[in-house]
This record gives structure tokens, C-alpha cells and sequence, in this order.
């Protein structure tokens, strides 16, 4: 058997060799972190959570020192199917039912609470952002009702623009002070008025007017702050080492024998619905979500059902050693906590107590420690015994869930009209007083400010250069916490032959060792578009996998699956294509998700979260959320508060000083010479008009840059002065619009005619070509001089930016 061992390693039906894929890494999937699926994680009553939360069954022990989550998640699905009608769209037509004032403000106060914002209290970040400038309880308590309202009200009908005229037609004119600081402070922030609906998209300015900011990054975080930065009207480059948008968000389509499905390959789970950004991405674009069933049958290593009564014992055994590890390093031992990890000790208490005795036993305890390791992407012998679930009271609530068609449609929506600039490596990062340099390959992109959205686990190899280096304190806190690993084999087979009634179930391993090594198996049948099934490797599995032969790899998993299935009569088949993730060597993350270390606490998620140089460099991503690190809407929120950060602090600064304004002035010449290049050599001329395609795309949907001339030509070198000049009018449409435009008969007035009212596209000047249009100018003028010297060159500054020798700040 022949396998091309290349970055993808494709594999035909009848044959077991995969596709290697070293572009993938997993966001935390959708176990919580002491438990499996299958259990009932959201059956949970506020009012059990004195002690333990339980299910039933003692399965979530709460630490004294973190607070507990202050809403319900049965009553919160109540309210939302109630007062939403639970679609993914607001219903239209139906009236919400009267609500006392007493039980509306109880109600609001509950969806605040599922969003992360405490019910009778105001966060750090309001209070570091002096939302009210006293300590008067009772304007305090005022602000709080006011926030949650405005809240509650953009949560029930996403796709709208919320502005401060809607939200007094039910608050109280008194309080109008109050209406101003929380809607400012929420806008902000990203808590409303975020995302890709009609009614956002139109309020991104079409001139910016603000701030330069480099974005490294074109994952969650860096397209969630673009989006933000943009809406605020500031200019925005994004530079992603891919070639692709969404960083460890990534759908891969599978295909063969006439069958496709999507995959994704990163992160994949919606983790809890209540609150969740994402789950306003997906009905602000009306995408369904798919509920994870919560059955998850066990498989021994021989292929039989795991026996139901050894299951509840180890199970009830597993879960009774996580709460006496809490106790334990809450009673008397807090100091040793610190330094001991979780994994040593569930094993000191496990050999104590004497659980999972015979083989049978610890085999299927060390399935739940692989499950722990999956939820932390991480070896238990490295995570923190007093911090490693330091997030666990900030989980979102409600249903995990699958997005039918992959992540990738999320992804797209928010790259959607951001400049982005693919196969753009960064490898340096300078700021100062002056503002910032990004440095790519041969190229320097300048801006006032920069926003750094890598993973940890490129910081942590030191692959960005920064100077002056980061201040100490925070490059401790990026050697404290860990970076941990999760990979997947993902599998197109001709028929879903495991079934249609599962979504999830799980394989005990024959050693500790390997006990990570295809744990747990996902269905994406019901959501991918094919019959597609994906196995998870965690742990030292996950390490060991790096380096493990794709067609081995393969073979193991069909020897899994053959030994469960095949005894029972049914047969399976050799996958018609397979994928194997490599996050671990991949140079544009090293690893998958963030968790805490030992000698690591949350502390140093807030610490990496935190600016440098005067407000030049800002961080974002996953392992910057204190409360959501390793999840997939932690990475969003992350960006949102950066981009809040971001545009408060520009706020207070003045970047068109007399002092620049020479420079301004020589960018707007410069920016007028390059539109005369490049239009020197357009890739469409008819009539009075040329065309200049974007020359990364050939895409129908991709923008192209028109240019209508008026009045004469361009005056040529050697022309007299007294020539009539030419005046030139710009608009951006797609190249499948130009297409029609070239086409069309009757010469320029009807294409001009066309322009205005089939199109319903204006005619501007050079200063108004918006963000898009200044992302054309600046590849086609880098990508026609890159050909000049025989350099492909994907992608180029913003304009504005020179691609100079890197100097000093």
C-alpha cells in the first residue's frame, strides 16, 4: 500500500491508509470535566448545590472558594422556551406572555446570570470601568436592573440593533444616566449589539476613522475582535499564518464514492447554549443546533458491553474520589495543593480506598481518568490539584450541541468582508511609544496598535519574537499554565453501521498507558451531511499518536470498531477516507487547548490577558479567559473584550497630531500613485471602465476594485500640463457583477444605470474605498511586484503600510 506522506495523505475506498493533517487542534469537546456525557449534566436543581451537584448521583463537588453559579439551568430553559419560544430564530407573531414586574426583573436578572454577569452585584469590569461613580447601594441596585433588562431585551431578538431609545421606552426617564452607562459599558464590551445579522453588518462605517490595528491571528479571538474594531471604525489588517480563517476551529470536507460530509477536525462542541456567543452566531444566521444525546454505551477491550451494575459501582467510586481530592485540598492542605497534581492524587486515594481492584475495574477507571484528560487536553500527573477546575463555576448552561455542517459556517460568517492576509507567518512584534510593527516574513506591517490572538503554545515555543521582551511577569504566567494535546482519526464510511440512536460511546483500553487511545467515539452522521465517525486520542495517547505510522493508526481504530461490531453480525467495512489530526507538531499552535499546570493558577490566565507597552500590545484567545479558557466561546469573548480595551483606550488618544500630519499627507499621495499603477494594468478595461480583480481569490463571490474615468485620460510621462486631467470615481462589487458589467450592451450610461439600481452601489472618491477596497489596492500592488522578481506572494500590508527593513521604535 502506498501512502504519500505529505501535510494530507489521502486514502481511497478499500484501503486503511488516512490523511495525515498537521492544521488541526480540538477546543474542549463537550464532556465536563468530572464526568462523561452520558450523564444528566443539566437536571440540576440551584437548590442542591449546598454541598455537592448531583444528578442523582454525587458527581460535581463545588470548592468553597469559588462561587457558585447563581442560575438555574432547568428554569433558564423554562424561561427561554417560554419567552424565546426555544427557536433558533425569534418566532414572529407570537406575543410574549405578561409577566408580573417583579418575576420580569427575576427573569432578566436569570438571562444575565447565564451570560456571566453576577444578579445583585456589578463584575471587576464594571467596576473598573466606573459605570457608576458611587458606592450608593441603591443606584447600584438601579444599574444592575437596568443592565440586566437591556441584556434580556437584545438576547430575545438578536437580529436587531439595540440602541438606547428602544431601552427607555420601558425604563424610567430618572434613570436615563443609568441607561447611558450600562448600554456604553455593554456595547462595548461585546454583551450586545455583536455578530453577523443584517442589522450589525450595517453599522460597520464604510471610511475608517479610528485607530490602525493588527490583528495576528484569524481565529475566534482575532475574527470576533475584527468584527468589533471595524463596527467601532477603526482600521483593521489581519495577518494568519493559514491559508485559511478559524486557527483551531477547522471543518474538513471528506469525500468519495459519491459521499461527503464535513468534519471538524478542532473545535467541534458548542459547549452549553445559555449565555453562549456562539449560539447568537447561530440564530442570528438561522442554523439549527443538534442536541448531544447524552447515551454512551462502554465497550470492553474484548468488544462486550461494559456489565450495568460494575458500571454505576466505578462510575459512583470515580466521582466519590474526585470529591474527597476536593475536600482534601480544601481541609488542612491548601499549601501542598499547590504543588501536587490531580493525577497523584486520585491514585494515592484510589490505592487507599482500594477501588478498581481487578483488571476489569481499572480498566474501566482509567476510561473516566481518559475522560478528565480529554476534558483538560492534559496529563492528569501535570494539572494543578488546586486550580485545574478553577473554571468549573462559569461553564455555560444548557444543551452541548453540534453545529449541522461544521464550525466552518460560523467561521466563514465572521471572516466574511474582514481583511484577512493568508500564508503571512509572524515572527516578530515591536511596539513602543510610536505605535506597532508586526513583522512577516520580508514584510512590516505598522499600526498604532497590535492585538496578539496566537495560542499559548506558540508563545510558549517562543516562536514571536517581542521587543522590547514581554514584562516579566507575564512570561512566567506563559511557562506556568500548561498546554495539553487532544487528537482525533476521523473516518467517511459507506453506511453509518454503528447506528443511527448514538452520538457518542466509548472503548475501555487493555493498559493504563493506552487508556486516552480511541476512548470515545463521536457520530457526526446526523449533523455532517455523511455517514462520518470520529475517535478520540487523549492523554499520553495523544502524545504517543504523534508519532504513530498513519496506516497503523487506522488499523488500531478499525480493530476497535471490528471487535465491538463484528461479533454481533455486523460488518465494517474499510472507511473510504480518513483524517489523522497532528495539533501537537503543528508550528502555528504546538498542542490543542490551555488548562492549569501545577504551580499554575487562574491568576495566570488574567495575567496573560493583560496589555503591555503603555497600551500598544493587547492579548486575546482561549488561554486568556480566566473563566472560559479551553472552549471555543472563550476564544469569542476573548476577542470582544480585547476589541472593547482596544477602542477605550484609543479613545483617549489623538493619532492626527500636527506632528503626523506630514506623514498623513505623504500616505494619501502614496496611496494616489499606487491607484495609478495598478490601474495601468487592469484585468478588465470597457468603455470608460477597469476593473482590478482581488489576486487572491478567483472566486465568483470575490470583491474586485472599479474604476470609472471621467472627463480624459491619465496624464503620461512627456504630456503638456495644460492636458485636460481625468477625474476618477471607485466602487467595489463582486468579479461576478464585473462580469455582467463588461457584458451588458448600450454602452457606459446603462452600465452606470445598472450600477445605481440593480446594484445599489455608489460611486466614490479614493478616499472612500473602506477597508475592502484598500485590502485590493495594497495585494494587487505587492502581488504585481512580487511577479516583477518570479516571488509568489499571497497576501501584503494594508495600505498605508510600507514593507520596509524592520527599525526601531
Amino acid at each position: 500500500m502506498m501512502v504519500e506522506m505529505e501535510s494530507e495523505v489521502r486514502v481511497e475506498s478499500g484501503s486503511a491508509a488516512p490523511e495525515t493533517n498537521n492544521n488541526r487542534s480540538d477546543i474542549r469537546g463537550n464532556t465536563e470535566k468530572r464526568k462523561r456525557r452520558r450523564l444528566e449534566a443539566n437536571a440540576v436543581s440551584l437548590h442542591d448545590r449546598a454541598g455537592a451537584i448531583t444528578t442523582g448521583k454525587a458527581i460535581r463537588p463545588l470548592r468553597q472558594q469559588t462561587k457558585t453559579p447563581t442560575y438555574n439551568d432547568n428554569y433558564l430553559d423554562a424561561v427561554i422556551d417560554e419567552q424565546l419560544g426555544g427557536a433558533p430564530l425569534p418566532s414572529r407573531g407570537r406575543k410574549r406572555k405578561p409577566l408580573s414586574v417583579e418575576r420580569e426583573v427575576d427573569v432578566e436578572a436569570m438571562i444575565a446570570a447565564s451570560i456571566g454577569f453576577p444578579r445583585e452585584s456589578l463584575t471587576e469590569e464594571e467596576i473598573d470601568a466606573g459605570v457608576i461613580p458611587s458606592a450608593d447601594s441603591l443606584e447600584q441596585a438601579n444599574y444592575i436592573v437596568v443592565r440586566n433588562h437591556i441584556l434580556a431585551k437584545w438576547r430575545e431578538n438578536v437580529n436587531v440593533w439595540l440602541d438606547e431609545d428602544t431601552v427607555m421606552e420601558s425604563i424610567r426617564s430618572q434613570h436615563k444616566s443609568l441607561v447611558a452607562a450600562a448600554y456604553k459599558f455593554l456595547s462595548t464590551f461585546g454583551y450586545i449589539n455583536f455578530g453577523v445579522a443584517p442589522a450589525i453588518k450595517s453599522r460597520i462605517p464604510e471610511e475608517a476613522s479610528k485607530a490602525t490595528v493588527i490583528i495576528v491571528g484569524a481565529g475566534l479571538a482575532g475574527l470576533a475582535a475584527a468584527r468589533q474594531l471595524l463596527a467601532f471604525g477603526h482600521k483593521v489588517v489581519v495577518l494568519e499564518g493559514r491559508q485559511r480563517p478559524g486557527g483551531r476551529v477547522y471543518t474538513k470536507k471528506m469525500s468519495g464514492e459519491g459521499l461527503a460530509a464535513a468534519a471538524d477536525l478542532g473545535g467541534s462542541v458548542v459547549t452549553g447554549i445559555h449565555g453562549n456567543p456562539l449560539g447568537v452566531l447561530a440564530r442570528q444566521l438561522g442554523f439549527p443546533l443538534h442536541k448531544i444525546r447524552e447515551k454512551c454505551p462502554l465497550y470492553q477491550p474484548d468488544g462486550l458491553p461494559v456489565k450495568e451494575e460494575m458500571d454505576s459501582r466505578v462510575e459512583a467510586q470515580f466521582n466519590s474520589l474526585l470529591d474527597r481530592a476536593s475536600k482534601w485540598r480544601e481541609e488542612g492542605i491548601n499549601h501542598v495543593a499547590h504543588s501536587i497534581s490531580l493525577g497523584t492524587t486520585l491514585e494515592t486515594l484510589r490505592e487507599g480506598a482500594g477501588v478498581a481492584a481487578t483488571p476489569e475495574e481499572r480498566q474501566l477507571f482509567d476510561w473516566h481518568l481518559a475522560n478528565l484528560e480529554y476534558a483538560n487536553a492534559g496529563l492528569l500527573s501535570n494539572l494543578s490539584l488546586a486550580f485545574w477546575d478553577q473554571d468549573d463555576p462559569y461553564e455555560m448552561g444548557g444543551d452541548h450541541c453540534f453545529l449541522p455542517g461544521g464550525n466552518v459556517r460560523l467561521v466563514s460568517a465572521m471572516a466574511e468582508g474582514v481583511p484577512i492576509f493568508y500564508g503571512k507567518t509572524v515572527h516578530t512584534i515591536k511596539y513602543g511609544s510610536e505605535g506597532a510593527q508586526v513583522v512577516a516574513g520580508e514584510q512590516v506591517f505598522e499600526g498604532d496598535m497590535v492585538l496578539c490572538t496566537v495560542p499559548l503554545g506558540v508563545l510558549k515555543r517562543e516562536a514571536i519574537r517581542f521587543e522590547p521582551p514581554l514584562p516579566q511577569r507575564k512570561t512566567d504566567a506563559i511557562k506556568r499554565l500548561g498546554f495539553g494535546l487532544l487528537n482525533k482519526v476521523v473516518m467517511l464510511f459507506s453506511h453509518p453501521f454503528w447506528g443511527a440512536e448514538l452520538d457518542t460511546f466509548g472503548h475501555l483500553a487493555q493498559t493504563t498507558g493506552r487508556r486516552g487511545e480511541f476512548f470515545l467515539f463521536y457520530s457526526y452522521a446526523a449533523v455532517s451531511g455523511g455517514p462520518l465517525l470520529l475517535a478520540l486520542v487523549a492523554g499520553e495517547a495523544a502524545i504517543n499518536f504523534e508519532f504513530m505510522p498513519p496506516i497503523e493508526a487506522v488499523d488500531r481504530v478499525l480493530a476497535v470498531l471490528r471487535g465491538i461490531y463484528e461479533p454481533r453480525g455486523i460488518k465494517v467495512p474499510d472507511p473510504i477516507q480518513t483524517v489523522c489530526t497532528r495539533w501537537g507538531g503543528d508550528p502555528l499552535c504546538y498542542g490543542s487547548y490551555s488548562n492549569v499546570a501545577v504551580g499554575a493558577s487562574g491568576d495566570d490566565y488574567d495575567i496573560l490577558a493583560e496589555s503591555a507597552g503603555d497600551g500598544r500590545l493587547f492579548f486575546a484567545g482561549e488561554a486568556t479567559n480566566r473563566r472560559y479558557p479551553a472552549t471555543m466561546h472563550g476564544a469569542f469573548l476573548s476577542g470582544l473584550r480585547e476589541a472593547g480595551n482596544i477602542t477605550t483606550l484609543a479613545s483617549t488618544r489623538v493619532y492626527s497630531s500636527k506632528g503626523e500630519r506630514g506623514s498623513i499627507q505623504k500616505d494619501i499621495q502614496s496611496q494616489a500613485n499606487i491607484l495609478v499603477d495598478i490601474f495601468k494594468e487592469p484585468d478588465l478595461q470597457f468603455g470608460s471602465f477597469s476593473v482590478v480583480f482581488d489576486p487572491q481569490s478567483s472566486d465568483l463571490k470575490s470583491h474586485v476594485l472599479v474604476r470609472l474615468t471621467i472627463g480624459g485620460r491619465d496624464k503620461q510621462e512627456g504630456q503638456a500640463d495644460q492636458q485636460r486631467q481625468s477625474v476618477h470615481l471607485y466602487t467595489i462589487i463582486t468579479r461576478k457583477q464585473a462580469f455582467e458589467l463588461f457584458e451588458l450592451r448600450g454602452g457606459d450610461k446603462l452600465r452606470l444605470i445598472y450600477l445605481s439600481d440593480k446594484l445599489g452601489v455608489k460611486l466614490v472618491g479614493r478616499r472612500g474605498l473602506g477597508v475592502i477596497g484598500d485590502g485590493i489596492v495594497s495585494l494587487s500592488k505587492w502581488n504585481r511586484a512580487a511577479r516583477k522578481v518570479n516571488s509568489p506572494l499571497s497576501a501584503t500590508p494594508v495600505a498605508g503600510s510600507a514593507a520596509r527593513t524592520p527599525k526601531s521604535l
